[in-house]
């Protein structure tokens, strides 16, 4: 996903890109700052109906009172201090039992968080990138994407906590080093427990290809200034382009991975990513952190704003980044992450 940690945009080659690169650069020169669906969400409270009976129930398994519930289920998860947000989650498990409908209800309890790119780090476990292991008050795509499925996954702050790490590092290993910050070839396929990708599947003949590599090695010297030894790795990749998309949309779920593809002076990579969602008449919906704030709109919203934004940027003789389609990632319903490597002894840096 573009933009896994510290997301900086930096483009290895014509192809490579750090995740970073994502909800960054992509989402300003794609789709501009316009307000969409339901980004205007920044009050203090949401309004929902009152609690059900099988709710009040799930509620007093865990211990949460009905005045305490009604306070949790009207406030934004961004409003959330850690001790509320586990204590939600605790209900949600057995008032949500449908993990898609958990991703679903949580990705849209977090409509209007404020966006900001560069978000989280290692801090305090490393220092190379001094940004936090955690954010509840703001999100970019990636970070909104990894907390909502993390929490989704879990009944207590600390289960959250394990997992948010356990989906953002190789093995779960925390560091920098460790970080999956390309999300073709480390973000997807280390969460393969997770999301598998379904794009060439649905896609079929529709489906076009594009070759990415990335080099790591130059990257984490760029970036971070550190030295390390790893062979560049080139992929070729599956998408499905925007002209294709209406035919592939019915068959989503709600909870799909969706990384967006973005293409410029002849590269491709994935530049964005977000959920997907289903709204009241069966339609799919695009669920994601972007300036200004999360929201949900639908796709063909979200193709033309970033139309738009191309011919706007090319007709003024800008550098023009255009949208060339999606892959798409099923959710495991039934998914269990594999156990965290050992966390290795740190060793000093030269």
């Amino acid at each position: 996903m573009s933009e896994l940690m510290k997301r900086k945009l930096r483009v290895d080659t014509p192809y490579a890109r750090v995740v970073s690169a994502a909800c960054c650069i992509a989402l300003l020169l794609l789709t501009g700052c316009a307000t969409v669906v339901d980004t205007k969400r920044t009050d203090a409270s949401l309004s929902v109906p009152a609690a059900t009976a099988a709710e009040l129930a799930a509620a007093q398994k865990v211990g949460i009172t009905p005045a305490e519930l009604d306070a949790l289920r009207a406030k934004p998860l961004f409003r959330m201090k850690p001790e509320e947000v586990g204590r939600y989650i605790s209900y949600l498990q057995l008032a949500v039992p449908n993990l898609r409908e958990r991703v679903l209800a949580l990705g849209r309890k977090n409509i209007g968080q404020p966006y900001e790119i560069y978000l989280l780090g290692e801090f305090p476990y490393e220092v190379v990138d001094d940004q936090p292991l955690f954010t509840l008050e703001k999100s970019d795509c990636v970070v909104f994407a990894e907390h909502t499925y993390a929490m989704a996954l879990s009944s207590s702050w600390p289960e959250f906590f394990w997992m948010l790490q356990r989906i953002r590092y190789r093995d779960g290993v925390i560091g920098v080093t460790t970080r999956n910050h390309y999300t073709e070839t480390d973000w997807n396929p280390q969460n393969a427990w997770l999301v598998a990708d379904i794009t060439e599947s649905l896609g079929g003949t529709m489906t076009a290809r594009y070759p990415l590599t990335v080099d790591r090695e130059k990257f984490f010297k760029t970036r971070y200034q550190l030295d390390v030894s790893i062979a560049q790795e080139k992929t070729e990749q599956t998408y499905v382009p925007t002209t294709s998309i209406a035919a592939i949309l019915p068959q989503l779920q709600a909870g799909d991975l969706v990384n967006v593809i973005s293409t410029r002076n002849g590269g491709y990579w994935a530049s964005h990513v977000g959920l997907i969602g289903i709204g009241p008449n069966g339609e799919r919906t695009f669920l994601h952190s972007a300036e200004p704030a999360v929201r949900e709109e639908s796709f063909d919203a979200y193709i033309a704003r970033a139309e738009a934004r191309a011919a706007k940027n090319a007709a003024a003789g800008k550098p023009v980044t255009s949208l060339a389609g999606f892959k798409f990632l099923r959710l495991n319903e039934a998914a269990n992450p594999p156990p965290m490597a050992p966390q290795p002894r740190p060793v000093a840096r030269r």
